[in-house]
């Protein structure tokens, strides 16, 4: 899959087209006018700027001057549409190359181009005991904003050197770390020139206007060397500031070609289209990083300005109709090409939870902006339910040959529910195996959606609530499956757990940083409880209550990988004596620091007092929060399935 422009840009458009609209452009004769932010190529232009991409890739040699220049122009060939043809390029030259930096290059421009099962390759490096490649590793991943589940970065973030620790905060700040930006605005003082110049470059693509507009230009002041001032100028024309923009625009005729370099790069990401005369004549540039990156700069001009990365995207997806008045317990993943997998539990006919039911599915290319048509996952037998779907990687999700478990439950009467499991190479495109089940004990044995989770040391946890029928005994107890063959066979924990009232209900799963697993339960008492189990699920401590009030609903609890923090998104609410304890709304997210023991930044994400809100399912992609959750209209009594994906500094704020 090509992969689209990225949303890497940061500008205050309103700005920087003041300044730009008041500088003559070349015109296109034959074409309307472009969008703002955008220019038009003629294609002649267009032609000649590919054509020095392709020119320096095809460059032999494996020196760091012909290496480097090379990889760029593989950098700027993705950004212009064309990843498959970078794909097609580097894949083989991986298998072949041995210096760490070197593959951390490939790698990086594999996932650009649209793989980013590549990126384990860059996370093996900074493993790695050889620091060679650490710093590159980190500078990597930051590009292309990429973290795996955290760990390593926030390692890379105390480390000794300071180059690896800064590109490891700019990784972090990038997906949300208020930490990490904390660090880095700190060391924009430094007496360093070589760290001075390295967070002016990233707080210009990261920052933030109102914050850091302010350092920045007080920094400008204090440097003298020609190249750290253009930095500075460079990272002030990203964040809308019009002597920065003016500053670009004169140094793309600098004498200076490495000012010239990084002057085109920015011209392009901060969207200068009054550049476009300037930059036309580098493509002829004596130096070959100036015509690359001339060219990047013109064929991302030409593209469309990306979206807002601080968007808060929410999409009904599966809106509820006459004929499926109910989609609810939904799942979410991101594929290996970027993309989203959105599965949810479609109604045939009636919203009751004993109706006919299927699994069915969408994919999103843009981040959740659009959607593609709708297909089915999991058909039931005739007037059977099939319900509460999980998509999860059985491995790590970031290798080639991961494996996808689809998870669902199979209901055929109200003594015989239970979960099962169909596995599928994570490469396009999907083929979902036979199913078989996971937990076969007599009963109504219940898993809700989104709530396998996978331990540090690759076990699969199951969070099974159960009733032997559930229309004669209403009460619901708790147990663990659990599976270390990546879901091939599986064993039930030895410890049963009870709460009082209705009991323990629709649990969910969470590793604390000690090892315990914490078993999040539904309840009628007014609080989440929590029993936790210290032999990986196994056996479980007698549940008391969390401290956090909730009707009786279940929540969701994740761990941010950017922060190492965990994020709660539960109904905050409780009335005693209602329905369900109260309205499952507003639907709230929090914040803890400190595994659970308090809980900062409460927010509330929903206050509709004609809806109400549940079942989320959370996961985690290039720095935002990937959700879908039920929305019921409180008049028709219909349920639509939700889509929404909030950036992570969000949830700081």
């Amino acid at each position: 899959m090509t992969k689209k422009l990225p949303s890497t840009s940061r500008f205050a458009l309103g700005a920087a087209l003041a300044l730009v609209m008041s500088i003559p452009q070349i015109q296109a004769a034959d074409s309307t006018p472009p969008e703002p932010g955008t220019i038009h190529l003629d294609a002649k232009t267009s032609a000649k700027a590919l054509k020095v991409l392709r020119d320096e890739i095809r460059a032999k040699g494996d020196a760091d001057n012909q290496f480097w220049p090379s990889i760029h122009a593989c950098e700027a060939l993705t950004l212009a549409g064309h990843g498959d043809e970078v794909t097609k390029l580097l894949t083989p030259k991986l298998k072949t190359e041995k210096n760490d930096q070197h593959l951390v290059g490939l790698a990086r421009e594999l996932v650009r181009a649209g793989d980013r099962t590549k990126a384990a390759i860059m996370f093996d490096i900074l493993a790695g005991k050889d620091p060679h490649g650490h710093v590159h590793a980190c500078e990597s991943l930051y590009k292309v904003n990429e973290i795996g589940d955290g760990k390593l970065m926030l390692a890379s973030l105390k480390s000794d050197n300071i180059k690896q620790a800064l590109m490891a905060a700019a990784a972090l700040g990038r997906q949300g770390n208020p930490i990490a930006m904390k660090l880095l605005r700190s060391k924009l003082s430094d007496e360093d020139p070589d760290v001075v110049r390295i967070v002016a470059w990233v707080l210009g693509r990261i920052g933030d206007p109102r914050t850091d507009l302010p350092g920045l230009r007080e920094g400008l002041t204090k440097q003298k060397d020609p190249l750290i001032r253009a930095y500075f100028e460079n990272s002030l024309a990203l964040l809308g500031d019009p002597r920065g923009i003016t500053a670009v625009l004169r140094n793309l005729r600098s004498d200076d070609p490495a000012i010239r370099t990084y002057s085109a790069t920015f011209a392009g990401e901060a969207r200068i289209t009054a550049a476009k005369d300037r930059l036309i004549p580098l493509l002829d540039d004596e130096n070959i990083d100036v015509r690359v990156r001339a060219a990047q700069a013109l064929l991302v001009l030409s593209q469309p300005v990306p979206p807002d990365p601080k968007e808060d995207i929410s999409r009904e997806v599966y809106p509820a109709t006459k004929e499926n008045p109910r989609y609810s317990e939904g799942s979410i993943l991101p594929m290996p090409d970027g993309s989203l997998l959105y599965a949810t539990t479609e109604f045939i006919g009636s919203g009751s939870d004993h109706a006919e039911a299927r699994i069915v599915a969408r994919s999103s290319e843009d981040g959740g902006r659009t959607w593609g048509d709708k297909i089915i996952l999991q058909q039931p037998e005739k007037g059977k339910n099939i319900m509460s779907v999980s998509l999860r990687y059985l491995s790590s999700p970031l290798r080639d040959n991961t494996q996808i478990g689809f998870f669902y439950l199979r209901k055929n009467s109200l003594t015989d529910l239970h979960l099962y499991l169909r596995t599928s190479s994570a490469k396009a495109p999907l083929k979902f195996g036979a199913e078989h089940i996971v937990n076969d004990e007599a009963g109504y044995q219940g898993v809700n959606n989104d709530r396998i989770i996978q331990l540090a040391d690759g076990r699969l946890l199951a969070p099974v609530w159960f009733s032997p029928d559930i229309k004669k005994v209403s009460h619901i107890k708790s147990y663990c499956m659990f599976s270390d063959d990546q879901g091939k066979t599986w064993k039930k924990g030895k410890d049963i757990v009870d709460y009082s009232k209705r009991g323990a209900m629709e649990p969910e799963f969470i590793e604390f940083k000690d090892g315990r697993i914490g078993m999040l339960i539904r309840t009628q008492s007014g609080h989440i409880a929590i029993s936790y189990s210290k032999d990986r699920g196994d056996s479980w401590s007698k549940p008391k209550s969390w401290n956090v009030r909730a009707p009786e609903a279940p929540a969701t609890i994740r761990r941010i990988p950017s922060t190492g923090d965990l994020l709660l998104i539960w109904n905050d609410n409780y009335e005693e004596g209602a329905g369900h304890s109260g309205k499952r709304s507003p639907l709230t997210a929090a914040i803890s620091h400190d595994e659970g023991e308090s809980w900062q930044h409460k927010k509330n994400l929903e206050t509709s007092k004609q809806h109400t809100y549940s079942y989320i399912s959370l996961t985690f992609m290039h720095g935002r929060a990937i959700m879908s959750y039920y929305v019921r209209d409180e008049k028709s009594k219909q349920i639509s399935s939700r889509f929404r994906s909030i950036p992570i500094a969000s949830f700081y704020q």
